[in-house]
């Protein structure tokens, strides 16, 4: 059975990229297009991994983190953080809040592929 990704980022051409990339390498792929609609759509979907942009409106992604992370439902789901934000306090951050990994934009597919499956079996 297919690994389901649910994939957060409010920028359009990123999220058709990752999204096809993702489909090409035989995942079910949910999208969310801010923090507040990927909460929900963790919670309802139960994803085996969530992609996490940082710069969204409504809810950023760090709140986004912290939120499945309180939550009881969504606790468990591993969260790769998904960003322009290539600063090391923003690495840290995310690590601490319980990302898993962390992936700097642009980035390259395989790179992001590699830490998907990595994630998926930890």
């Amino acid at each position: 059975m297919a690994k389901k990704i649910l994939v957060v980022d409010d920028e359009p051409h990123t999220m058709k990229m990752v999204v096809s990339r993702l489909k090409a390498n035989g995942f079910d792929v949910i999208t969310a297009e801010n923090g507040v609609e990927g909460l929900e759509k963790a919670e309802k979907e139960s994803p085996d991994l969530i992609l996490l942009d940082i710069l969204m409106p409504k809810m950023n992604g760090h709140e986004t983190l912290s939120r499945l992370k309180e939550s009881a439902e969504t606790r468990s789901i591993p969260v790769i953080m998904f960003t322009a934000k290539g600063r090391v306090e923003d690495v840290e951050r995310s690590s601490y809040a319980g990302a898993v990994d962390y992936i700097v934009k642009p980035f390259d597919p395989m790179v992001m592929l590699n830490k998907i499956k990595k994630a998926l079996e930890e």
